[in-house]
């Protein structure tokens, strides 16, 4: 659910744009804004609620969640979508960085990689199903009942909070937090973690354009979305395995120059629409591979600070959308769809060559695996 709001404005910016006089590009800037809002709202939110039950905070996001997705189903501009965008993502933020930490704590180091592909995989769900769901519902009732949608989604999820165990998690102070920062191996992983994502972003967060280049009725774009995520969903399947068996430096490097060759492969043939939804299928799987690795990655080499790193890396992944989201916005302003493909595919062979360099571990399972607590 969190993940269809997310992407559910990608399949709809034509529509967006038109009713609230913006431009395509600008309506775009949705997108980014909700990440933007998510990585700086995350650690926040952690800290002040450190020491709050699990289920109090899951609730409570949800709540605010569902008050951000209503005010942008009523908004009557684009100021108060906007507002709308940060309240959902600060929702967003307090619900889903708390997923990802409980499931690292509770999992044995053996399978972790797997416990949380399995959280990662509630996103790769929504966005296989929710959001050719959501945009298909906006090509029916518009883009604002695709919101209600959404919020009646996020209401029912809310109630059933309560029947949670329960489930605390040693509070930290935002100094600690921060301090989290300063350590280098800790830097690299978050910087690769922004890194790698945002050519993935770049081409996905205005899809619909990329694709009425081959097909402009809104039937393909949500067919090219409902690939694009199963692409996801079966790369998010497979990656836990690969991690805890391989290593998770030689997974996330596989999945990041399997996304330089998609967008590669996508600057010929996206004109070609059956050529771009093999593409699209290509691209998903292997960005399934690139966000679980460094969840792994950050519990292996920061095991004292495992939660607080992984929460910032959530941030880092939110960061990498919002800053491929705003160049792909720039991309479409100044050179048209046909040159987002092309500048993805520049930013990825540079995350490929920035994540070697900056590698903080050997590309070596054994190194890559958390010792026993």
């Amino acid at each position: 659910m969190l993940g269809t709001d997310g992407f559910v404005l990608t399949g709809l910016l034509p529509e967006i744009a038109r009713d609230l006089s913006v431009s395509v590009a600008v309506a775009g800037q949705l997108t980014t804004i909700f990440a933007l809002t998510y990585a700086i709202g995350s650690p926040v939110i952690a800290t002040l609620t450190g020491r709050w039950e699990r289920r109090i905070l899951l609730g409570g996001g949800l709540m605010l969640f569902l008050l951000g997705m209503s005010l942008q189903a009523l908004g009557p501009s684009f100021p108060v979508v906007v507002g709308g965008r940060v309240l959902a993502a600060l929702g967003a933020a307090a619900f889903q960085a708390n997923a990802y930490a409980v499931a690292g704590v509770l999992a044995t180091p053996a399978r972790r990689g797997r416990a949380l592909a399995a959280v990662t995989a509630g996103t790769s769900v929504s966005t296989v199903l929710g959001v050719p769901f959501g945009v298909l519902v906006g090509q029916l009732i518009g883009w604002r009942g695709a919101m209600w949608v959404i919020a009646a989604l996020a209401l029912c999820v809310a109630v059933v909070i309560p029947v949670l165990p329960a489930v605390r998690v040693p509070p930290t102070s935002l100094r600690t937090r921060l301090g989290v920062l300063v350590r280098p191996q800790a830097i690299r992983v978050l910087a690769s973690t922004a890194i790698v994502l945002v050519p993935f972003f770049v081409v996905v967060s205005y899809l619909p354009l990329l694709v009425g280049g081959a097909a402009a009725t809104g039937g393909w774009v949500v067919l090219a979305l409902l690939v694009l995520g199963a692409g996801q969903l079966a790369g998010n399947r497979t990656v836990g395995r690969l991690v805890d068996e391989r290593g998770a430096l030689p997974v996330i490097v596989l999945g990041s120059a399997g996304v330089a060759v998609a967008c590669a492969a996508l600057i010929p043939l996206h004109t070609w629409y059956p050529a771009l939804l093999v593409l699209l299928l290509v691209l998903g799987a292997f960005f399934g591979l690139t966000i679980t690795p460094q969840q792994h990655r950050l519990f292996t080499l920061l095991p004292d600070v495992a939660t607080v790193a992984l929460g910032l890396n959530g941030s880092a992944i939110y960061l990498g959308s919002a800053v491929g989201a705003s160049l792909g916005g720039l991309v479409v302003a100044t050179g048209g769809a046909a040159w987002l493909p092309i500048a993805a595919t520049v930013l990825a062979v540079v995350g490929v060559g920035t994540l070697l360099a900056i590698a903080p571990e050997r590309a070596h399972p054994a190194t890559t695996r958390a010792p026993s607590r």
